[in-house]
């Protein structure tokens, strides 16, 4: 399988205290990833690094077969990773315009936009929300339109931070029915969770950090651990 992402070693610390120390750190193209590990271990802070949002000591970077720094984050990157946090922002506007917000900014012409947006939304099962004040909006539905605003803009690697968190009965099914759909176009997803059914989804890989180290648990036999630092 193709590497999509590849990190020689990723380092982060706050003062004296090391996070988290990764060598090597690959992921592969098309392939789900659910990241495991208890409270305060670094998950959502790794999500954050691998999408911009935050820096972190790296080195060996490598991704879509280019080597790449981090710091300043690339444009390519920057364009084909899209972050979804646990408690996702909308803006006050429509739900169409929140799912349609990245194709706008990056020139997308209005009737193709128009089509893209539809499709998205009858996707994430949000087309009956199309006008609606997003402020209204459930927990249940805010994750629907998060990752159809998410899915429109193609994503190479799509992460996200504990996306079934806080949903019970069927919002959380509803948000589990749609991770699977992600992979059907080649994106590899990562999911920080602790949520047992999205960690036992069909060729899901867990990996765990813990202790600084990231862990591969594996799903299929005969695939090889990854490598942790000593």
């Amino acid at each position: 399988m193709t590497v999509l992402l590849r990190i020689a070693r990723l380092h982060k610390q706050f003062g004296d205290r090391i996070l988290f120390d990764i060598a090597p750190f690959s992921l592969d193209a098309g392939r789900a990833y659910v990241l495991t590990g208890v409270n305060g271990c670094g998950k959502s802070t790794l999500l954050r690094i691998l999408a911009g949002l935050e820096l972190a000591g790296t080195s060996g970077v490598e991704f879509a077969g280019e080597p790449v720094q981090l710091d300043p984050y690339p444009a390519a990157m920057r364009a084909a990773i899209v972050y979804v946090h646990q408690h996702p922002v909308m803006f006050s506007t429509s739900v169409a315009d929140n799912v349609g917000y990245g194709l706008k900014v990056r020139g997308t012409p209005n009737a193709k936009l128009a089509r893209i947006v539809d499709d998205a939304m009858e996707w994430a099962g949000v087309s009956h929300l199309r006008g609606s004040d997003p402020a209204r909006l459930s927990g249940g539905e805010k994750q629907r339109v998060a990752l159809a605003r998410a899915k429109v803009l193609e994503p190479k690697l799509l992460l996200l931070d504990e996306p079934t968190s806080n949903l019970d009965g069927a919002a959380r099914e509803q948000v589990l029915a749609l991770i699977p759909q992600l992979l059907e176009g080649g994106t590899t997803v990562v999911m920080a969770c602790h949520d047992r059914d999205l960690i036992g989804l069909p060729g899901v890989v867990r990996i765990k950090l813990r202790d600084g180290r990231l862990e591969r648990r594996n799903t299929n036999r005969g695939e090889p651990p990854l490598s942790l630092v000593t």
